[in-house]
């Protein structure tokens, strides 16, 4: 790895259906090897099935939902003098939209239902409700810093 410079951020691209970024991030996450078509298809059926469900806009659903699954604190190890500290620090704000799409991803797929889709559109909409299992990734996220709130001077 150079020491020189820092390589730089890469702009993403907004998708081609709702000109989103966020989406585009999403279906980044959500691909498998290289199937981008696949993961958009799973991703806008999603989106659909969700509006069939509850009549509300499945975008506003998806940016909600995502908005209430970001993290604002963590916890992450640090060193000193022999002894591991649990150190409670403000989560950036890219790795907190990474973090989100990343924890509804996973306990999506762990949920149970036929297709990823309905999967996808269950983990939305109970996170736009503020209930599910990434909401309680989130809390317990949020309960381990504030656990650790002692060692908060250790920050870096």
């Amino acid at each position: 790895m150079s020491r020189r410079t820092r390589t730089g951020r890469r702009d993403v691209i907004p998708d081609y259906k709702y000109q989103d970024r966020l989406i585009s991030q999403f279906v980044s996450c959500l691909m498998k090897n290289g199937k981008r078509s696949t993961a958009e298809r799973i991703f806008y059926s999603a989106l659909g099935s969700m509006e069939k469900k509850t009549g509300q806009d499945g975008l506003e659903l998806f940016h909600k939902a995502v908005n209430n699954v970001k993290p604002v604190l963590e916890v992450r190890s640090r060193r000193v003098g022999g002894a591991t500290y649990q150190v409670p620090v403000e989560v950036r704000a890219d790795r907190r939209t990474a973090l989100a799409i990343r924890w509804l991803i996973s306990y999506a797929s762990a949920r149970s239902g036929n297709t990823m889709a309905e999967k996808l559109a269950g983990e939305f909409m109970a996170a736009a409700n503020n209930e599910g299992a990434s909401i309680k990734k989130k809390e317990d996220t949020h309960k381990m810093a504030e656990a650790n709130k002692a060692f908060a001077h250790f920050r870096w």
